[in-house]
């Protein structure tokens, strides 16, 4: 759902539609939210900044706490 390999934020009402659209297949407290793979998964690594990876952190982490609470 948010790819490491471009710098560009995902936008979370995006995310929470695709959230939404697995749970017609998935019980909700089956799914998860996380970034594609690792910001580095070649040797020069991506062409994201290090705030860059944060913010797409930070969106993950907003995301979870939406859909799933703070539990």
């Amino acid at each position: 759902m948010i790819t490491t390999k471009e710098p560009t934020l995902e936008r979370e009402e995006d995310l929470r539609r695709r959230i939404d659209q697995a749970a017609r297949y998935v019980p909700l407290d089956h799914l998860a939210i996380s970034p594609q793979c690792g910001f580095a998964s070649i040797a020069t690594g991506n062409l994201l900044s290090e705030d860059d990876q944060w913010k797409k952190l930070a969106l993950v982490a907003s995301t979870a706490r939406r859909v799933w609470g703070n539990s």
